[in-house]
């Protein structure tokens, strides 16, 4: 995706102020550290502005993405994710049916062949106890691994597609892309699971973010990014007709106690 820095910064602020900037990043667009990309960070750099992640979202997703500007704010928005007190909200497009209205996926997860992320137990020992995806402990694969929890609540559903609100309770790489792949709800456009067709994009989207931010009048930072267009557009086919409607009811629902057995 060919853009410059300021036209980037202009088209996708959210917030800025004197210690952090944040963005609502297209798909298709690094944040740092990817190899053979031209990134955010590189980007501003080469524009002499020093910008510093709070946090990463891949590449292929889009939303909201938080950089401090002064190192202070960085170490003190970093631990609030090292320590799982921020609050995350995803949303994606599944390319299957038959979710529940919530659910939780409890998988471990580990780095297989070629650093790519995986459940961190065989795909035939995954079951499903009410809502909830788990593996038994001795199924659990020798090695390094990390316990992993996504929290999920449906939105909407077509026949051949379900919306979803996702919080990622832990913060592993790739964490709700491996998790619904490996339960069979593949995020659609994924290029690491979704075999389903070709896509514009993948369907996953940084939505809201909530911190302490002790700077702030208000003490806190409370962030949300609304999808663009191409997210509630699968092919020929749109995913919500009323998205504002659906995500200004979406906001109460992640905030409810999470199903029985988490």
């Amino acid at each position: 995706m060919e853009t410059s820095w300021p036209e980037l910064r202009k088209a996708c602020l959210l917030l800025e102020d004197e210690a952090v900037l944040a963005l609502n990043k297209p798909a298709g667009i690094s944040v740092t550290g990817e190899r053979h990309d031209t990134d955010i960070v590189d980007m501003a750099a080469a524009r002499g502005e020093t910008l510093y992640p709070v946090h990463r979202i891949d590449k292929v997703t889009s939303g909201l993405v938080l950089l401090a500007k002064e190192l202070p704010a960085h170490g003190q928005l970093t631990r609030q994710f090292n320590k799982r007190t921020a609050e995350k909200a995803y949303l994606a497009v599944t390319a299957s049916t038959g979710l529940p209205d919530r659910g939780v996926i409890d998988l471990p997860l580990s780095v297989g062949r070629k650093n790519r992320v995986r459940i961190a137990a065989p795909r035939e020992s995954i079951r499903r106890d009410g809502d909830t995806w788990l593996v038994d402990e001795q199924d659990v694969l020798a090695g390094k691994n990390y316990p992993s929890v996504t929290e999920f609540t449906t939105l909407a559903r077509t026949d051949s597609h379900t919306v979803l609100a996702l919080r990622p309770i832990t913060g592993r790489r790739h964490q709700i892309r491996v998790h619904l792949a490996w339960i069979g709800h593949p995020i659609v456009g994924d290029p690491l699971f979704d075999r389903s067709g070709t896509f514009a994009r993948t369907h996953l989207h940084s939505w809201r973010l909530v911190l302490d931010a002790p700077w702030r009048p208000t003490g806190t930072l409370e962030l949300e990014a609304e999808p663009g267009a191409d997210f509630w557009r699968v092919g020929d086919a749109i995913v919500a007709t009323d998205p504002r409607q659906l995500l200004s009811s979406a906001s109460e629902l992640i905030a409810r106690t999470t199903p029985t057995g988490h």
